[in-house]
């Protein structure tokens, strides 16, 4: 899988991530978009979400089979089941391809150490890299201060360790908006040998900001996220550092 490594440098910077909001928006395929403009939402930072879980109907098949055949194990303490890298062997990257006004365009990922930067280009600044599939998550922030300059930006994930498992995870994206409900967009639709899926479209249509599920699954990885939206980056092979233990 590969990276565009001509992106400009990130620099610290405090996040404010909006009010928590009681209710949601959940994007389908039937209702797709939902307008950040007409709802208030097109300003400050805008938190952008992933997490993820193993599905449970992996985790209670096989557990409910084994115990038809020992029903004594119905006895024992039940297993903790989690969804550590080790278990699942999975590990889904948050990423972000941008275009800016002025023609400027890059991608925003962990691979490369390519976080991003909130308070100047590209407006668009990752967390951090969850490798296990915390509770928490990966959280990415756009900076919607300056919505002007920003075109379009598609919202990915991605399996860092090429093994194809969207099968066997429940993936959501939410975007949390400085005002008003957040936007849920879930990745519940059966894959199993995709690798990147292309999530949600935020575009600058007419100063109106637009928030369209895509929920696009691909064979391959970022460079044919590119060529699937016209993005037109180079691609080169990229790698994570180790995890630290």
């Amino acid at each position: 899988m590969g990276f565009f490594d001509g992106i400009l440098g990130s620099r610290a910077a405090d996040f404010d991530s909006g009010s928590a909001a009681t209710n949601a928006i959940e994007l389908t395929k039937r209702h797709h978009t939902v307008s950040l403009t007409k709802q208030g939402a097109a300003t400050g930072n805008l938190r952008v979400n992933l997490a993820w879980r193993m599905r449970t109907s992996d985790i209670g098949g096989p557990q409910r089979e084994s115990l038809l055949r020992h029903p004594l194990k119905a006895l024992r303490p039940p297993e903790v089941v989690g969804h550590s890298q080790s278990m699942v062997n999975v590990d889904l990257d948050l990423g972000c391809l941008w275009e800016l006004a002025d023609g400027s365009k890059g991608v925003v990922q962990p691979l490369g150490g390519l976080l991003g930067d909130v308070n100047a280009a590209p407006y668009v600044k990752l967390s951090g890299d969850d490798r296990f599939g915390s509770a928490s998550g990966e959280t990415m922030y756009v900076n919607l201060d300056h919505r002007e300059q920003i075109k379009r930006l598609l919202v990915f994930v991605y399996i860092y360790d090429q093994t194809p498992a969207f099968d066997r995870t429940h993936a959501i994206v939410t975007l949390y908006p400085s005002n008003g409900p957040r936007i849920e967009i879930g990745l519940d639709e059966r894959h199993p040998q995709a690798r990147s899926c292309a999530v949600v479209m935020i575009e600058n249509v007419k100063e109106e900001l637009i928030v369209r599920r895509e929920v696009r699954f691909v064979y391959g990885f970022q460079a044919e996220l590119d060529r699937l939206y016209g993005w037109g980056l180079q691609w080169g092979r990229g790698y994570k550092a180790k995890a630290e233990k």
